[in-house]
Order: structure tokens, then C-alpha cells, then sequence
């Protein structure tokens, strides 16, 4: 009998490893390409900021950023076949307010930051369920850089604060010091 139990054991094990690995690979897969996709959203997003606080200075960027940051996560998406979004604890734009599995890893970030870990490495991605469908979730964080507390900062200029304000009347998204945790990619794929 305890031969039975072992080789239904050792049969179900090696029909699972092979299953589990494979889910492993993908995860990793998708993973990747969240990556690529999060690098080419801010590689398409910085030069625009840098053009617009070259031709205007801060109060044109915010302009641009309200214009252009939608229209980069709108054609991402329709390219890539991922929902696109950039979200945080302290947003800027209401519509981009994080959902509970987003809030879960900025916490886990701002925790993982805490503990040392460089922002410019965290990322998170695992298949989740929503509404009765797998949908793989990916997760890279922001890190807050030099250029961006002129708009996201502790101090921020007042006619810089007027701009904010006109686009973004209950705007939270001030307050960082670089290295912060300004936010997060969060990109969605349905499996």
C-alpha cells in the first residue's frame, strides 16, 4: 500500500513540475515584456517633458504632460495589446487612482524601499483573476528623479502650483524628494 501512495504521489508530481514550470517561464515572458513596454513609455514621455521645459519651462511641461501622457498610454495599448496605466499613492489625476491589487504593491514598494532596495529595480508581476478571467498584472515602480520634484517636489513654485492646479484641481501628487517612490507602470494582459 505505501508503494501505491508513493507512486501516485511521484505520477502526480511529475505531471505537475512540468505544468508549474511552464507557468514560470511565462510569468518571467511577460514579464520581460512589461518591461520593454514600461521602457518604451517613459523613452517616447521623457523626451517630450525635456522638449516642452526646453521651449517653456515647467508650467508648458504640465501642459504637455496632460496632452501627451494619455495619448502615449492610448497608443501603447493599441499596439501592444496591454492596458497601460501609471498610478501611485499620491496621484495627480484622479482617473489614475490606484485599484486594490495596485495599492497592495506600492506598499510593497515603499516597504521593499524601506528596507533598502533601489526603486529603479522593483518590479512585480503574477496571473491574477478578475472578473472570472486570468489576467497576467505587471508592476514597475517610478522612481522620482532630480528633474521631476520642480512638479512633484516638497516646494513647488507657485505659478508652477497654478498650472497643476488648472489641470489637475485635486491634484496629491506633490510632496517627493528624488529617490521617492513617485509611482508605478501598471499594465494589464489578458491571458
Amino acid at each position: 500500500m505505501q508503494g501505491m501512495k508513493r507512486l501516485a504521489t511521484g505520477l502526480l508530481l511529475a505531471a505537475w513540475l512540468p505544468a508549474a514550470m511552464a507557468q514560470t517561464a511565462d510569468v518571467d515572458a511577460l514579464k520581460q515584456e512589461g518591461r520593454k513596454i514600461a521602457k518604451q513609455f517613459l523613452g517616447t514621455l521623457k523626451p517630450e517633458l525635456k522638449k516642452a521645459m526646453q521651449a517653456g519651462g515647467p508650467v508648458h511641461a504640465i501642459e504637455v504632460c496632460h496632452k501627451k501622457a494619455p495619448e502615449i498610454t492610448a497608443r501603447l495599448s493599441a499596439q501592444t495589446g496591454w492596458q497601460l496605466k501609471r498610478t501611485s499613492l499620491k496621484v495627480r489625476n484622479p482617473h489614475n487612482a490606484p485599484d486594490a491589487w495596485e495599492k497592495q504593491v506600492l506598499k510593497r514598494f515603499e516597504r521593499l524601499k524601506a528596507k533598502g532596495a533601489d526603486p529603479k529595480t522593483l518590479e512585480y508581476g503574477a496571473v491574477v483573476e478578475e472578473n472570472g478571467r486570468r489576467v497576467f498584472r505587471y508592476a514597475k515602480a517610478i522612481p522620482t528623479g532630480k528633474v521631476c520634484v520642480v512638479c512633484h517636489g516638497e516646494h513647488v513654485a507657485a505659478p508652477i502650483m497654478k498650472a497643476i492646479r488648472a489641470y489637475y484641481p485635486e491634484d496629491a501628487a506633490t510632496g517627493f524628494r528624488p529617490g521617492d517612490i513617485r509611482g508605478m507602470f501598471s499594465f494589464k494582459k489578458p491571458l
